[in-house]
C-alpha cells in the first residue's frame, strides 16, 4: 500500500486541520495570562472607582479571552470542517444570548409581577 493510497483512507496525520504549534500554543497562553491578570489587577487595587466601569471592563477581556481561547486553542475558523464549526458556534452564541437575555428579563421583571405580599400583623 503506497502511502497516497493510506492517506486517502483517512489514517494520515495531514487531515487538512490546524493542529497548532508550539509558537500558537505559547502565544494563546500569553494573551490569556495578560487577558486574566489585567482585571485581576483592576479588581484587586480598585484602579477604577467607578464599578460599572471595573464590570464592563472585566466582560470586555472576558470576551477577548473567549475569542483567544477559540483561536488559540480550539482551532476554530471559518474554513474548519467546511464551515460547519462556525456554523455550530453561531448557533451556540444564538442560544445563550437567547437564554441570557430571557433570564435577565425575567429576574429584572420579577419583582414588579409577584403578587404583594400582605403585612399579616395589620390583618384583622
Amino acid at each position: 500500500m503506497s502511502a497516497d493510497a493510506h492517506a486517502t483512507h483517512g489514517h494520515g496525520h495531514d487531515d487538512g486541520r490546524d493542529h497548532g504549534s508550539f509558537k500558537s500554543y505559547m502565544t494563546g497562553f500569553i494573551l490569556s495570562v495578560i487577558l486574566t491578570a489585567i482585571p485581576f489587577w483592576l479588581v484587586m487595587t480598585g484602579a477604577i472607582e467607578n464599578k460599572n466601569w471595573t464590570i464592563a471592563i472585566v466582560v470586555a477581556f472576558a470576551v477577548v479571552q473567549i475569542v483567544v481561547h477559540m483561536i488559540y486553542f480550539l482551532h476554530m475558523n471559518t474554513t474548519s470542517d467546511a464551515g460547519w464549526t462556525m456554523m455550530a458556534l453561531i448557533f451556540t452564541i444564538i442560544v445563550v444570548v437567547i437564554a441570557l437575555s430571557g433570564s435577565l428579563w425575567v429576574m429584572y421583571h420579577l419583582n414588579v409581577n409577584m403578587m404583594p405580599v400582605h403585612d399579616m400583623r395589620n390583618m384583622p
